[in-house]
């Protein structure tokens, strides 16, 4: 069903930088966006309509959201699904991407097992709840392997290659419950594809190429550098993952392209890091198709306005956490065909994500995103 625009309100958990950049693209619509963070002064809390500070599963906060919106959807794996279920159907509102599809992500093992028995190419997998779950996992997958928590990643964080018990040990602190074990691919590009499910159609976007470094987006290269065979097989993959899951929405579907094929590595129900390109690169964007799609309008034109390389801006590994603001902008916009797009976020602290650069067309397009990314800085406010 069609939601009405301009006059549509959207509630969002969540109020990062992805939550600022979908309440960037409503305005134009004329839909509002109401986000519900912990943080005071989330990078959401500026463009959204407005701010409920509750927890992410915070019932009275997302029954609140849903009194106030006419559909629900979130930019955060942290919200609960049963949580935004009671309070949809309390206040007789949709969510969307639906409270299943959600449970279903939020666990690693049972996102697996769905894309398995739905026929998606994944890497082999086996639960593990002990140390014998995971003595029996190297007798099968071999060592290395990519031992996950099931529940609470994000960013590369809760995954770590292991090459036998004691070394999974010490990597998780001792625990060795409540993971899945992955065989250890050697892929040789980390592709993505930013998917749209709409009112009974779907859309995908050029397929990414991502450059990672300790398991943290550095760049994403579009067109991605692989065969015309490989984009297809990723965007047909990409496809079948949303005929297995449930609701409306954007998803980014990381993937790994190995031998020639690909297979799924992880599953976001929401707007990805990887598809920012989009805002430049693309006639509509990832965030422009999330507002779209949770309404029920059509989905917009997917198609790439000219290749895009789009570079994050990262806190270093070691930095102490501070107050922070930016520095070098000028520098980094003397080439005029750099785009940045700051998130507003107050403090700087290890490998946190502040900023992003994009540049189109050119074939040092890699090179020039480089260059201005490099020439931003981030400053103590306390001691500049």
């Amino acid at each position: 069903m069609m939601t009405r625009v301009p006059g549509s309100t959207i509630g969002v958990v969540g109020g990062g930088q992805l939550g600022r950049m979908l309440a960037d693209a409503a305005s134009p619509l004329g839909v509002d966006v109401i986000v519900l963070d912990p943080t005071p002064d989330c990078p959401a809390s500026q463009p959204a309509t407005d701010h409920i500070r509750a927890d992410f599963d915070d019932p009275d906060g997302v029954r609140e959201l849903a009194a106030r919106a006419d559909v629900l959807t979130y930019e955060i794996e942290l919200a609960d699904p049963d949580v935004l279920a009671d309070a949809a159907e309390a206040h007789e509102v949709a969510v969307h991407p639906s409270p299943e599809t959600l449970r279903t992500i939020q666990d690693k093992l049972v996102q697996n097992r769905a894309l398995a028995d739905a026929g998606i190419p994944v890497p082999a997998f086996r639960a593990v709840g002990d140390a014998a779950d995971l003595r029996a996992a190297f007798e099968e997958l071999g060592a290395p392997l990519m031992l996950k928590r099931r529940t609470g990643g994000y960013d590369g964080s809760g995954n770590a290659p292991v090459d036998s018990v004691d070394d999974a040990r010490a990597e998780f602190d001792g625990a060795l419950g409540g993971f899945v074990a992955e065989e250890l691919v050697d892929f040789e590009r980390e592709l993505s594809v930013i998917a749209a499910r709409g009112d009974a159609e779907t859309a995908t976007f050029p397929v990414a190429e991502n450059l990672h470094e300790a398991e943290i987006l550095r760049e994403s290269v579009v067109p991605a550098r692989t065969s015309p065979a490989v984009r297809e097989d990723a965007t047909g993959v990409a496809a079948d993952v949303l005929d297995a899951l449930d609701g409306r929405g954007v998803f980014g579907v990381e993937l790994f392209a190995v031998d020639g094929r690909v297979l799924v590595n992880e599953i976001a129900p929401r707007p990805h890091n990887s598809g920012h390109y989009t805002i430049e690169g693309c006639r509509t964007s990832q965030f422009e198709q999330c507002i779209r799609a949770v309404l029920g309008l059509p989905l917009g034109d997917t198609t790439l306005r000219e290749p895009t390389v789009m570079a994050n801006l990262i806190g270093d590994p070691d930095v102490d956490p501070h107050p922070a603001t930016i520095a070098g902008v000028p520098a980094a916009f003397r080439d005029a065909g750099v785009a940045l797009h700051w998130y507003g976020k107050r403090q700087l602290r290890p490998h946190r994500k502040m900023a992003h650069v994009t540049v189109s067309g050119g074939d040092d397009r890699l090179a020039r995103a480089r260059a201005a990314r490099d020439a931003v800085s981030f400053t103590d406010t306390h001691h500049s």
